[in-house]
């Protein structure tokens, strides 16, 4: 085994057991998280991506106990100074404030009298700065926003100080911008601080660009392990997940040409794409070989379409007078 390998886990089978019944879901997996390296854990909804999580945290008991991190926790509970874990279950303890629960991720290294040291005032105070909640510190639990609670949980196993985070669908019903916002914090944070980070998402386009590694849960009851663009480009998540009318290589949705006209687009940079969208969302197939040829300009920091003799100052004007021909 590599001598940076942070956790592990060797021909691990997990699932559940009813008596003589076992429910597998995944088996004999060979993974492992290295410090600095953010992983992004993707599958079919129901493969079992929380429950691996919770094994991996100790919460869940292994069917074949084969699991080791820097000791072996196999069912029994994971060492809290070396593995934190950000779940999806809901804080009952609505009315502490932000900074206490924040406070909570220093309770593994207090002795009997739980009184914070200056160094874990100091730590508490670092993961409050790093996720950028000052302005939360005092606030209750049930005044936030679910993007502000989930930031508070992050921040929690920040003063947990592990080198291993866990977290289960961290970005579940947030807005995009809360999405990107903990994503790439995430990211920064395996980068800068050495921690070794793995996402259970079903978050696929912000997966692609901030992951360093993917594991995909396939429907066989393995892991694949690569980078995103490997992953992609080798037709693995395709398979994985089939998608109906949307191309991964290109990340776009597919469009019907019903329109019967083509049209040449010349321009560059992002008005050429959201303009080629726009035709294409519209049934008009993009090509050279074309009955009209749309030219994009722009001079002064003004954006003009062309068509024939005519100009537009939008893409809804451009689309309106191409509907009519």
């Amino acid at each position: 085994m590599e001598s940076n390998i942070l956790l592990f886990a060797k021909d691990l089978t997990i699932g559940y057991q009813n008596g003589e019944i076992k429910n597998i879901l995944f088996e004999n997996l060979d993974v492992s998280l290295k410090p600095g390296e953010l992983v992004c854990f993707m599958g079919p909804n129901g493969v079992g991506k929380s429950t691996l999580i919770r094994t991996l945290a100790g919460l869940h008991p292994p069917l074949i106990p084969h699991f080791r991190g820097e000791e072996s926790v196999s069912g029994k509970g994971a060492d809290p100074q070396k593995i934190s874990v950000v779940l999806t279950d809901k804080v009952s303890a609505v009315n502490m404030t932000v900074e206490e629960l924040v406070t909570y991720g220093r309770y593994p290294y207090l002795d009997w009298n739980i009184k914070l040291s200056k160094a874990d005032s100091d730590i508490i105070e670092k993961a409050i700065e790093f996720t950028r909640i000052q302005p939360l510190v005092s606030k209750k639990l049930f005044e936030l926003s679910d993007g502000q609670l989930q930031m508070a949980m992050i921040a929690r196993a920040l003063a947990q100080d592990t080198p291993v985070i866990l977290l289960d669908e961290p970005t579940a019903h947030l807005d995009l911008n809360n999405r990107v916002e903990i994503m790439n914090l995430l990211r920064r944070l395996s980068r800068t601080e050495g921690k070794a980070i793995l996402v259970a998402t079903h978050e696929l386009d912000l997966a692609l660009q901030t992951a360093d590694v993917i594991w995909l849960a396939t429907r066989d009851k393995k892991i694949l392990t690569g980078i995103p663009e490997d992953l992609v480009l080798n037709g693995s998540f395709d398979s994985v997940f089939q998608f109906k009318g949307f191309d991964l290589k290109t990340g776009k949705v597919s469009h019907e040409t019903f329109r019967n006209i083509s049209v040449n687009l010349i321009g560059e940079g992002h008005q050429y794409l959201w303009t080629k969208n726009a035709l294409e969302r519209c049934g008009y197939e993009i090509s050279q070989r074309s009955d009209h040829t749309i030219t994009i300009s722009e001079k002064e920091n003004k954006v003009r379409w062309n068509m024939q003799n005519q100009s537009f100052a939008t893409i809804h004007e451009l689309l309106s007078t191409l509907s009519k021909k």
